[in-house]
Formats: structure tokens, C-alpha cells, sequence
């Protein structure tokens, strides 16, 4: 790798990309879960159709759903806070707002009703991006030790 330093621009622009396919990807793997979802209800397996084949591994599906959500949610808040600036700012607040909402029913659909007591620690995991990062920049004003 090359010793140059990368203008702040394209680092902007890449974090962005990266940022994007983030939530492409968590949101595509909701909407699609591994596994698939039953295509009809089944009495004697306890499915219904629409909700996910991998839930029937509760703890691994619920790991799969946190760590989705926290990647899903850390890409919003970085795609967020990149177009602050944007003249489009609204329309980019409204379409991730949009999208996180979508998500959010998606998890509930795939989730079989037994999980969905799980969804305030979903919720937890999905705020902690949105909470972490105030205390990050609390910490780095009164505690910093640069001298400016």
C-alpha cells in the first residue's frame, strides 16, 4: 500500500459505498434470511408459513438477527451523519427512516411469534449505534488531549 494520504473527499466517498452496501446487504439478508422462510403452515413441525427454516435454531437465529441489526443500524447512522450536508438531507432522512421501519417489519415477519419477546433486546442492539456515538464525542470533548 502506497504511504500517501487520502484526500478527505474520497475517504467520504468510500465510507459511504462501504456504508451503502452495509445496509444492502443486512437489509437483503432479512428480507431473504438463511434458509428461506416455510412456504405453508405445518401443524405437527410448529412452522407457519413466511417465517424463517433458521429460526428453529432460536440462539443462532437470534445471534444472526442481533448482529444483522447492529450492522444494518451502524450503517444507517454513518449514512446518515455523511449526508447532513446533502440538499437532499430530508429525502435521505425519509427514505433510511423508510427503510428502517421496512427492516423492522421484515424481522417480525420472519420471527416466529415465540422470538418476538426477544425484539426489545432487537431494539437495544439496534439503538446502541444511535447512543454509542454521542458518548464517543462527550468523551472526546472534555477528555481529549489534544491542545487546540
Amino acid at each position: 500500500m502506497n504511504d500517501q494520504k487520502v484526500d478527505s473527499q474520497t475517504a467520504l466517498n468510500t465510507l459511504l459505498i462501504v456504508a451503502t452496501l452495509i445496509a444492502a446487504v443486512t437489509f437483503q439478508a432479512v428480507v431473504n434470511p438463511p434458509g428461506g422462510v416455510w412456504q405453508e403452515d405445518s401443524d405437527d413441525r410448529n412452522q407457519t408459513a413466511g417465517s424463517a427454516v433458521y429460526s428453529a435454531h432460536k440462539d443462532a437465529f437470534f445471534a444472526f438477527l442481533s448482529f444483522n441489526t447492529l450492522a444494518f443500524s451502524a450503517s444507517l447512522l454513518i449514512l446518515i451523519h455523511l449526508t447532513t450536508e446533502f440538499s437532499y438531507r430530508l429525502e435521505v432522512w425519509a427514505a433510511t427512516s423508510s427503510m428502517f421501519a421496512t427492516y423492522v417489519c421484515s424481522v417480525f415477519a420472519i420471527a416466529p411469534s415465540e422470538s418476538i419477546k426477544n425484539s426489545v433486546y432487537l431494539l437495544i442492539i439496534a439503538a446502541a449505534p444511535f447512543l454509542i456515538r454521542p458518548l464517543i464525542l462527550i468523551y472526546q470533548a472534555f477528555f481529549s488531549t489534544d491542545d487546540k
